[in-house]
């Protein structure tokens, strides 16, 4: 697979170096941030046992995005802050099998 994918990477590459130095606002910043990361952008092709996607992670955070969008974001920072705060001891209740409820009341 290695050798399939190479000339595939060093397109990839090459499309991304285009990118960063036509220095587009929108997306070069993305670009160089890929290209300082190439040693380990195609990992998932190296190393047999790395998937190319994080799925576990995407699971993990299903939830809070889903409630986020159901809230349709937040006006202050200090809401942005709340919702962090609360997502991540929700987070934590569940992968101690606690009550969010519970937890949230013995921490506020």
């Amino acid at each position: 697979m290695q050798h399939r994918m190479a000339p595939l990477c060093r397109h990839a590459e090459e499309l991304l170096e285009e990118i960063d130095a036509a220095d587009s606002a929108r997306m070069s910043g993305s670009c160089r941030n890929l290209l300082v990361h190439r040693g380990v952008l195609w990992t998932f092709i190296q190393q047999l046992n790395v998937e190319p996607t994080n799925k576990h992670a995407e699971r993990e955070l299903r939830a809070f995005v889903l409630w986020r969008r159901r809230l349709f974001g937040t006006q202050r920072v200090r809401g942005n802050e709340l919702a962090e705060n609360i997502i991540t001891v929700a987070h934590t209740a569940r992968k101690q099998n606690s009550n969010v409820l519970t937890l949230l009341t013995r921490c506020c």
